[in-house]
């Protein structure tokens, strides 16, 4: 890694860990919710995988689309 790539690093990193931790907060968020509620629009293994590899897009479109009040 040279030079430039640490620096590179070094500047991005303060703007990279709030989006870290909003997606990580976003996607626990969603499958609390989602093994806590009875009823969904779909299998729930569905919105698992949903939440887990559509990144910080899965949670919301979970939260958005795959909730059905109860």
């Amino acid at each position: 890694m040279s030079e430039n790539d640490l620096q590179l690093l070094q500047d991005i990193l303060p703007f990279l860990i709030p989006l870290i931790l909003i997606q990580l907060g976003l996607i626990i968020f969603a499958l609390i919710d989602l093994i806590k509620r009875e009823k969904t629009r779909g299998p729930k293994w569905i919105w698992v995988l949903v939440i887990l590899f559509f990144n910080l897009l899965g949670p919301i479109i979970y939260f958005v689309i795959g909730r059905e009040d109860e």
